[in-house]
């Protein structure tokens, strides 16, 4: 049975509870209105970012294929299972990943959507008058009041509180506050705002990040990484073919590359002394090398760890280096199959290094030698070798040697720096009945089952006591052309400033009434801050008391008569 008092179609009516609320229905443009409302909202776009943030992590723990696909290489043999897992997952393509992407595009709607209607709001404040005098303002927080005497008279009262307001405008200009007056009757008020560089620091701030997004994106189809290993003595030529592996945006087109070359001189690394602390580690790294400039011209110039080199509008930085000992073969019959310096990869600190030799050519069947180069090696136990150094004495050579199909015919691209023995037949090393080759600086050895020889090549210059230059060193360079780095400066120094404006500038209102009865004027002061602001108790008391100064100088020029 219903209340009799209350209406049938109240809340806690019995029939309103039978029927039930139904919601209505928003459809296809209602949800779509949602969808974008949350996805312009401000709080979207800071999990956005952080979910960026949290994206590019990955970026920097795995090896990217852009910046250092040798390291790919090596993360694959040393993770064979692991690594197609985190392949399928993009971990080693993390900035062009379609997930990352994702985030990417989403941050930039929201950022546009979140900017353009405050956009409007703040345009719309900036051309506004400060809000009217609240009638009360003794119930703000901030509150402070005084009285004044006048002398006898309505209209002595009258005049004194118009003046008082005037005052008091003039002092809220000097502080930086937008005025407006708003009298009544025998009610004077001036109504003060400031802080709106706040919201101009926070739209400032946002456009800033949406100008860094778009430089990013736009700026990468035209930049350009690329990676170029070059041996002491040789030299590099910055052409597209001359690169071991570039990654370039799709703007760039073939003939993009400024035309200089770059020479390796020389390679200079120190190495701790033994018995000190760290001994045996590498200290300074520093490829010297001879620039030809694009109009023919030559100039010195060293690369370093962290300075890179500028030349013809790109960066030349160090990524890695190592050894690069010159090896030559010869078939049975004496002819030369290969002859130069081959790559070894750096497997420890102490840089002993893995290098492979491919010959396709020259011999009855195809050939691979597998090398490990050790500059100053030492026996185990187990009758292995390592090396306790990374800078050369007595640099040894193992080699090992396959025979059979090395892969490279049928159209599939093959690594450099690897051997697939599936299809091979191991000669000599572990596991068969020859020892592996042990060279040293200078020395030729004979290749299994009567194949030739292969000679260690020493590389010292004339009149050489030791082996210290014996094995020539090579340079990692990574060569990188990015013309919008300098706009991503200027807008990351404009987020920079609008920060700061957001975060240090107090959005605040003030307010000052006088109100005048028959011989005295009764002055009221108040704040209100636009969200947190510990500082406006303060602002308030010094607005009085620069006010009561004011005023009482005023009094002192302009004293009244027969006081």
């Amino acid at each position: 049975m219903s209340d009799p008092l209350r209406p049938a179609d109240h809340i806690d009516s019995a029939d309103a509870a039978d029927d039930g609320i139904t919601q209505p229905k928003l459809g296809f443009v209602g949800w779509l209105r949602w969808g974008w409302r949350q996805l312009t909202s401000m709080r979207v776009a800071l999990i956005l970012l952080l979910f960026l943030a949290i994206g590019a992590v990955p970026g920097s723990v795995f090896p990217q294929r852009s910046a250092d696909p040798n390291g790919v290489l090596k993360y694959k043999t040393d993770n064979p299972d692991l690594f197609p897992i985190l392949d399928k997952l993009s971990m080693f393509d993390v900035y062009s990943s379609p997930w990352f992407s994702a985030v990417y595009i989403l941050l930039f709607i929201s950022l546009i959507g979140c900017i353009i209607p405050r956009i409007k709001h703040h345009a719309k404040a900036l051309r506004a008058l400060p809000p009217r005098t609240p009638a009360r303002l003794a119930r703000l927080e901030d509150h402070r009041s005084v009285s004044r005497g006048t002398s006898a008279g309505s209209a002595t009262a009258d005049a004194d509180a118009a003046a008082s307001i005037d005052v008091a405008e003039k002092q809220l200009k000097a502080l930086g506050y937008r005025v407006a007056r708003y009298d009544r009757g025998r009610v004077w008020s001036v109504s003060a705002e400031r802080g709106y560089w706040r919201e101009t620091g926070n739209l400032i701030f946002h456009i800033a990040l949406v100008g860094v997004l778009i430089t990013v994106g736009v700026g990468g189809g035209f930049a350009y990484t690329g990676q170029r290993v070059v041996v002491e003595g040789k030299s590099y030529v910055n052409a597209l073919i001359d690169y071991n592996s570039i990654n370039r945006g799709r703007f760039v087109p073939d003939d993009a590359f400024v035309p200089y070359a770059l020479t390796l001189d020389s390679f200079d690394v120190t190495y701790e002394a033994l018995g000190a602390p760290g001994a045996g580690q590498a200290g300074n790294f520093k490829a010297n090398l001879t620039v030809r400039e694009p109009d023919g011209s030559k100039r010195k110039a060293a690369v370093e760890v962290n300075h890179p080199l500028s030349v013809g509008g790109d960066n030349v930085y160090l990524l890695g280096n190592g050894y690069a000992p010159s090896i030559t073969v010869r078939n049975a019959q004496g002819v030369e199959v290969f002859s130069g310096p081959v790559e070894f990869l750096p497997q420890d600190n102490n840089m002993t290094s893995l290098g492979v030799l491919k010959l396709p050519d020259g011999m009855p069947e195809q050939l691979g030698l597998v090398g490990f180069l050790y500059p100053t090696p030492a026996k185990l136990k187990s009758g292995a070798f390592t090396s306790i150094r990374g800078d050369l004495n007595f640099p040894l050579l193992t080699l090992d040697v396959y025979q059979g199909d090395l892969g490279i015919d049928g159209g599939n691209p093959v690594s450099v720096y690897q051997l697939d023995t599936n299809d091979m037949t191991k000669l000599n090393g572990r596991g068969t009945d020859v020892k592996s080759i042990q060279l040293q600086p200078g020395e030729t050895a004979d290749l299994p089952d009567g194949l030739g020889t292969v000679t260690f090549e020493n590389e010292s210059p004339a009149g050489a006591k030791d082996f210290s230059k014996s094995v020539k060193r090579y340079v990692s360079l990574q060569i990188h052309h990015d013309d919008s780095v300098v706009w991503v400066l200027v807008f990351a120094l404009l987020a920079l400033a609008g920060l700061g404006l957001a975060l240090f500038v107090p959005r605040r209102r003030m307010w000052v009434k006088a109100t005048a009865s028959d011989d005295s004027i009764h002055l009221e002061y108040a704040g209100l801050a636009r969200g947190e602001d510990p500082t406006l108790a303060a602002a308030v008391d010094d607005l009085v008391r620069g006010h009561e100064r004011l005023l009482d100088a005023a009094a002192s020029r302009h004293p009244v008569k027969g006081a």
